[in-house]
């Protein structure tokens, strides 16, 4: 038993985290970059559109990209394995960034849009992580380590865009929007072929299969035990509906932590801007190395996390529930817009140093920590095979719709004449409801997952 907690991650596992740097650089450096291209005048490379429009078009972008996976789920559960939509989902999406740069008008950074909604929906790496990690304990582990990979390729699209459109590929007052797109596209190809190579090298059969045909050991065994044969219309179990509940309830719990955490960057952006001094040592830091922050951070505490949820699992109790986790996440949430409120009290009527924000970007990022990869973590041991590829997509649909909601909720809070203090201490009160609910209602959620199924 020891043996197993020691052992390091198959090699399959490092192919498809590596492949999620390629992936996550190219869309964090395509998201960051879309609300200043398409606000920019034209005389710089722009679209010269307004702001309302830039700010539609990115959180069109950043909803669709995580609807798209509910249309691919089923594509990979039931008719092609994820081996092969992977690379072909990212080939689409370079197309897409391809379209950016080409862009003159709205409707071409549309067709971007649509082509990174498709081929991110044909992008199962998650799913095949969860095929791949066959023991249980090194499940949460394996997520939390695979959370550090998708955020190196974030801080590093997030921190050179800054810099690439408007120092390095800038040339006679034209900024550097159409290579920045061709980055990303370029990408997105390099890390297809990645995977493509390495999956055949080390995956083995691995995702080769619609999902619904790979079953799990614990699958298997209560076939076995039930003496069922293997069917597509095998109706759902008892032990499954439980589980497929549960999934759809950790995911409602998911849309209320994702809105407040998308909500939180507007403020650093249109309120801090203002009531921040945003020079340090002479240099003025650009308001997207925020972003480079969270992704610095989630860098730095994957591999922390990941060896606190091993520790957790060695104890003689067990692990953490997920639920449990998932409170704590929402709770620290909950604290960094406290943090958010103590900073706006402490600066009176002048402007506090914008090195304040990295306190509140470690606070935002530990909750992120705490909830985001564990809730795949989670889909991958409980989901049944059938519906594993699409039991991700549901977690996906959650932040669609808080995409498509936190613009609107700034709008009426933030922007709607209250007092900012009053906003984030209101927001903090609800994420510590919800973190208390899960608390109190854990031994009976952790039923609908652990109970075993009787006659």
């Amino acid at each position: 038993m020891g043996e197993t907690k020691k052992k390091g991650y198959p090699k399959g596992f490092w192919v498809c985290g590596t492949t999620e740097i390629f992936e996550r650089l190219a869309y964090y450096l395509g998201r960051s970059l879309i609300l200043i291209f398409v606000t920019a005048s034209v005389a710089t490379g722009g679209l010269g559109l307004s702001k309302s429009q830039g700010a539609t078009m990115q959180s069109l972008l950043t909803a669709f990209a995580y609807l798209g996976p509910l249309l691919g789920g089923v594509i990979a559960d039931r008719y092609i394995g994820g081996r092969y939509t992977t690379p072909i989902g990212m080939a689409i999406v370079g197309v897409g960034y391809w379209c950016g740069s080409i862009a003159k008008s709205p409707a071409m950074v549309y067709v971007m849009i649509l082509c990174v909604s498709i081929g991110l929906g044909l992008y199962k790496t998650g799913a095949l992580i969860g095929r791949i990690i066959t023991d249980k304990d090194q499940v949460d582990s394996a997520f939390s380590i695979r959370y550090t990979l998708v955020n190196t390729g974030a801080f590093i699209g997030t921190f050179l865009v800054g810099i690439l459109y408007k120092d390095v590929f800038a040339k006679n007052g034209v900024l550097g929007f159409a290579p920045c797109f061709k980055l990303a596209a370029i990408s997105m190809w390099a890390g297809a072929i990645w995977f493509f190579v390495l999956g055949n090298r080390y995956m083995g059969e691995v995702g080769k299969k619609p999902f619904k045909l790979e079953k799990t050991a614990e699958e298997l065994e209560r076939e076995r035990a039930a003496q069922k044969e293997a069917s597509k219309k095998e109706p759902l179990t008892k032990v499954e509906k439980k589980r497929i509940a549960a999934i759809f309830l950790v995911a409602g719990f998911s849309v209320i932590f994702w809105i407040f955490w998308n909500l939180a960057y507007l403020p650093v952006y249109y309120y801090w801007t203002e009531h921040m001094n945003w020079v340090v040592a002479g240099y003025e830091v650009p308001t997207t190395w925020f972003d480079a922050a969270n992704s610095m951070f989630c860098v730095i505490l994957g591999p922390i996390t990941a060896m606190l949820w091993r520790k957790l699992a060695d104890r003689p109790q067990g692990d953490m529930s997920l639920f449990k986790k998932t409170g704590v996440g929402i709770g620290i949430l909950g604290v960094s817009y406290l943090f958010f409120a103590v900073l706006d009290i402490a600066r009176g009527g002048g402007k506090i140093s914008v090195v304040w924000l990295l306190g509140f970007a470690f606070l935002l990022t530990l909750g992120e920590m705490f909830f985001s990869p564990l809730g795949h973590a989670f889909i991958s041991k409980y989901s049944p095979s059938r519906y594993l590829s699409t039991m991700m997509a549901v977690w996906g649909i959650a932040t669609f719709i808080s995409s498509l909601l936190y613009g609107p909720i700034f709008s009426a809070t933030f922007e709607g004449g209250f007092k900012f203090t009053s906003v984030c201490i209101g927001i903090a009160i609800i994420a510590f409801i919800s973190a208390v609910v899960l608390f109190v209602l854990d031994k009976r959620l952790s039923k609908l997952v652990e109970e075993d199924e009787e006659a």
